[in-house]
This record gives structure tokens, sequence and C-alpha cells, in this order.
């Protein structure tokens, strides 16, 4: 078999670390990417200055040949040929092939607006957008001035943007078209917290604001006009409203795509041969019907492991995707699960806005079928209930007579979470039927140096 991967993110290394596991090296990998192998998701610590941009990588070349992976980096490809088994690279060359994972990913949205094209206006999306930005960003500071930074959009990657820029000690100011920050996460109350937040902190908050256009004062600066007549300065803008999946090489080619490319419950196409997954791929969901595109790192890594054990020879199942977010706002927490504005669903929910705590519990029937969480690191994150929620909802545990407990006590998760014996399914799941295994690749080469301990055992058991 030859197998061919388009992308370098986590579903298509996670897809290759699984075919490998499961083929013993019999198989021919080929990956053909127009970027390197990086974490997206590791470019806010780069940005941060919490790490340097070599740790964002999440392969080199002596990983790739290790596993036996011919690589074509800098590549893209402009059309997949699903009938004829080819792919036609940017070139003009083709490239055959047995069986196909896309994982493409998805880009940005540049929004139609008057000067978005400027110099200083962008997004941050890659490793060229990131040291773009922190080029401009030690211009202004070599000048002895903050760098001032207008953020358009205030969704989870804005946030995780805002945080990073936050940690720096720019000065960000937050423009949002939508009536609140993280409008698809958090519901108008608990997003006035993450608001009066912000407002203690010196960062502005635009909220109902639109746009106007983007106007070049000099070199360095941009006047940003909102409808409403005020205009902002900034020497960056920061794009950050909305992304989508990269589908452009699939046009014409009739693989079936909706608002990403469609794929079944072993994340293939409607060609046997052909899968897809991570941003791109519209998959399997939990609690609910039909399919649908969760652009989170976790969907992606699930998608890469049962994309690639299907493509090594294997029957696996993908159960359906959690749409969940978790993210921190300058020192205030935030996450959603499942159904967080199920509207139709029971909900009860608890608010205190002097404490900046917000915790909103939905069920349908007698399970948890969304969850909405605001508040400081030890009420959100230390107390592990985030987590305990989340396993609740990803084995879809019936709540039987603690539904009630909770309804009436929703900080008191754990009492439920052990009754109903959620650690022990959690345990005893595996996504390959198989223990998962450790990433091979290492920065430098140097494995962790963690050793593991007594209360691993559960966990080693049968490996």
């Amino acid at each position: 078999m030859h197998h061919v991967i388009i992308g370098a993110g986590p579903a298509a290394i996670n897809a290759i670390e699984t075919i490998r596991a499961l083929d013993g090296g019999r198989s021919s990998i080929t990956l053909v990417c127009d970027e390197p192998a990086y974490a997206r998701m590791a470019l806010p610590y780069w940005l941060a200055a919490s790490i340097p941009e070599a740790h964002t990588r999440t392969g080199d070349a002596a990983y790739f040949e290790r596993l036996g992976v011919a690589t074509r980096f800098g590549v893209r490809v402009a059309a997949v040929d699903p009938r004829g088994r080819t792919l036609t690279l940017g070139d003009g060359a083709t490239l055959a092939f047995d069986d196909l994972l896309i994982a493409t990913g998805s880009s940005p949205v540049r929004p139609a607006i008057e000067g978005a094209g400027l110099p200083g206006v962008q997004p941050l999306w890659t490793l060229a957008d990131t040291a773009r930005a922190l080029e401009r960003a030690a211009t202004v500071e070599a000048a002895g001035r903050t760098p001032r930074v207008v953020l358009v959009g205030a969704g989870f990657i804005g946030g995780i943007v805002l945080n990073a820029m936050h940690k720096r000690g720019w000065h960000v100011t937050v423009v949002e078209r939508e009536a609140h920050v993280l409008p698809r996460m958090l519901d108008p109350a608990a997003a006035g917290h993450v608001q009066r937040w912000l407002a203690l902190r010196d960062v502005p908050v635009h909220a109902g604001a639109t746009v106007r256009r983007f106007v070049q004062q000099s070199d360095h600066a941009t006047a940003v006009e909102l409808s409403d007549g005020r205009s902002l300065a900034a020497d960056l803008v920061i794009l950050a409203t909305g992304i989508r999946p990269n589908l452009d090489l699939v046009a014409g080619s009739g693989i079936a795509t909706g608002e990403g490319i469609v794929v079944d419950d072993r994340l293939r196409t409607n060609f046997a041969h052909v899968y897809a997954g991570g941003d791109v791929a519209q998959g399997p969901v939990l609690f609910g019907a039909g399919s649908a595109v969760h652009p989170i790192q976790p969907t992606a890594v699930d998608h890469g492991r049962v994309a690639g054990a299907n493509m090594a020879g294997h029957d696996v199942r993908y159960p359906g995707s959690l749409s969940m977010n978790v993210i921190d706002v300058c020192g205030l927490q935030a996450a959603s699960f499942g159904r967080w504005n199920d509207a139709a669903a029971e909900a009860t929910t608890i608010d205190d806005p002097s404490g900046f705590v917000h915790r909103r519990l939905l069920f349908r029937d007698d399970m948890i079928c969304g969850a909405v969480f605001v508040g400081a690191a030890d009420d959100v994150g230390m107390l592990t209930d985030v987590g305990m929620v989340k396993g609740l909802m990803q084995t879809q545990t019936r709540l039987g007579p603690w539904l009630r407990h909770l309804r009436r006590h929703p900080f008191d998760v754990r009492r439920a979470y052990v009754a109903c014996g959620v650690a022990a399914k959690l345990v005893g799941t595996t996504l390959l039927a198989r223990p998962a295994q450790a990433r091979q690749f290492h920065f430098g080469g140097s494995p962790p140096e963690t050793s593991p301990k007594p209360g691993h055992a559960v966990f080693l058991a049968d490996r």
C-alpha cells in the first residue's frame, strides 16, 4: 500500500504514527504539505515569549526518516482525482496513491473591509503570521513605545491571541461585532464576567461594533475606523474573524462536501479509499444527529488515529466528537462543552458577578448534554470539575438519581462522577482497542524526564 497524506497538522501526524504502529513498516507513506510540521496551538506560546519558535515544531527530518515517511514540504496540492487515485501538485506534477488522507485544516477568513490588505493588518494563523507580528512589534518597541494592538474578533481564536499579547504587556483593544465576547462558546451572562474582567485589566472591549475601514496613517500606524464613528489607533491589527475548511483542492472531484468534507464513522469520504480528518472534515458528533466540523485539537487527534487505523487495514469506528472550548482570558478561565446553548434543554445556573463565577449545566433526559464554566483557575481548573463534566458527557453516562442532586448542587460534580462510575468507564475506554502511545517526536531528541509513579499502575497494567 502507498498511503498519501495531505497536511502536517495533528490529524496527519497521528495518522502516520498509528499506521506505523499497526503495519510494522510494511507500507509506504508520503506526506505532502505546503508548510512544515508544527503545532498551530503552540503559536500563541511563541507569541507570548513562553517558548522559542523551534518548540512549535512537531517533527523533523530524523523523525520522518525513522518512521519511513517520504516528505514533500513546501508543495501545495492543486487537485485530487479520487477515481484515478492521483494528486495534481502545484507545479503540475502528479502523485499516485492507494489510499489518501486529506488533512488540509482550515484558513482564516479575511473580512471584506476596506484596507484589510494593508501592512500591519493580518491574521495570526501561521508561523509566518506570527513572525511578522513579532517583527512589527519589535520595531515599535525599539522606538521606545509599547505596541498598540486592535484585535478584530473576540471568538475562541481571538481570545487565545489576546491572552498571549496581554502577557507581552502590549496595549490591546478588542472589537467584536456580536453583542458580547466569545459568542460561540459563552452565553451572555458568562461573557459579561469576561468583559468586566478585561475592563479591570485595561483591555477595552467594543462589543456590538463593526469595522468600517482601515486607514494607513504612517509606516507603523493604522487607524481602525468603526461604524459608529470612533477611530482606534493601532501599530498592529490582528484579524480573528473566523476560519473555514480548506476545500479548494477537492472542488469538482466528486468528493462530497458540506460545511467540510463529509466523512462517515470510519473517517471515509464517499470514496472508500479517501479519508479526511481534522478541521477540514465534517464528521460524527456526540449528542446530536448528523455531522459537524469541530475545528479543535482533540478532534483532529482522534480523527487522525481512527483514519490511520482504518488505512492500516483495521476496522475502527469513531464514536463522534464533543464540541468543547477551554480558554484562559488574561487569568480568567472559561469553558463550554457539548450543546451549551441548547434552548430546549433543562438548565441549572449559578451566577456570582462579585466573584466572576458562572456555572451552567444543561440536561436532556438524565444526561448532561452541555455545560458552561467561568471562574478563576482554582474554581474552574484546579477543582477538576471541568474534566469530570467532560467525562460524564464523553461516556454519555446516565445520572439516574444523581440528576436531582446535580440540579440542586451543580458545584458537587464529584459525588455524581464517582457514584456513576465514570472514572472506571474512562480507564477502560480506548479509541483503537489498545492503549494510547506517546508521541514519537521529542524536541532535540530528548524524551520526557518524568518516570512512571505507583499511581500510574492502573494505566500501565495492560501494556
